[in-house]
């Protein structure tokens, strides 16, 4: 059985798929008050727990940063893209993660998507991180609550969210467009690409446009997650109601 691991990520574990979980483990000798929590909450559940010694934990974990506590749980359950078309709201607003490989970014992607009321984020089934325990730590446990296509063809994916009237948007260093300038009250999918490689070059072709991100400093880029986070506020931003801007 799979193996999750750190207090966010097994706390939002259970607050969000208690009847998923086996058991939960936790280091005998570590005294913090929210691994305490995590005992009571698991314990009102019914949900069996043991006390581990530290090396143990590491084992099992393969980790030694688990932050004392581990939780043996069934895998988080993904969906297929069409049902997550048909349960968006309305403007949708989609993320297509384009082979990225670092479970730390793919984790606060996830973690900013739940944040942002993203409807849903495909990932590849090839090449990516997937929804490892390393994800769903960086995650912070946000990834238990978003919806999570995992999909063979990035760009068929993109040509079936065209199909149901979504605007595919491309973040690219290198386009001249900034992201102020377009249109994003849309139905909407961004498009991130790969750490190193960013956007392929088949995936770029289908983008309904590309935009770039301002950047007033030395560095030519930002990092995949924090330009994910950027991107989805600029949505949130422009999708506001003039009043709620005001009163915040």
């Amino acid at each position: 059985m799979p193996v999750i691991y750190g207090i966010h990520a097994v706390l939002e574990a259970l607050r969000a798929r208690p009847q998923e979980i086996e058991r939960i483990c936790v280091d005998r000798c570590l005294k913090n008050p929210r691994i305490h929590e995590i005992v009571e909450l698991a314990r009102q559940m019914n949900i069996r727990v043991s006390f581990q010694e530290k090396s143990w934990l590491n084992r099992k974990a393969g980790v030694s940063h688990h932050q004392g506590v581990i939780c043996y749980c069934a895998e988080i359950a993904t969906y297929q893209a069409e049902e997550i078309l048909q349960q968006a709201k309305s403007p949708a607003l989609l993320l297509v993660l384009d082979g990225i490989e670092d479970p730390q970014n793919t984790g606060a992607i996830l973690r900013s998507a739940e944040a942002a009321g993203v409807d849903g984020v495909f990932l590849p089934r090839y090449r990516s991180t997937g929804l490892s325990a390393a994800v769903v730590k960086a995650s912070a446990g946000a990834a238990s609550h978003v919806k999570v296509a995992r999909v063979s063809n990035i760009v068929q994916s993109i040509e079936l969210l065209k199909d149901k009237g979504l605007w595919i948007a491309g973040l690219d260093a290198a386009a001249r467009c900034s992201i102020w300038e377009v249109d994003l009250t849309v139905p909407v999918a961004l498009v991130l690409g790969s750490e190193g490689k960013g956007l392929h070059r088949l995936v770029k072709e289908k983008c309904d446009f590309l935009v770039s991100l301002p950047i007033r400093g030395n560095v030519k880029s930002y990092n995949v997650s924090v330009a994910a986070g950027i991107a989805l506020y600029e949505v949130i931003r422009q999708r506001a109601k003039p009043e709620a801007m005001r009163s915040n």
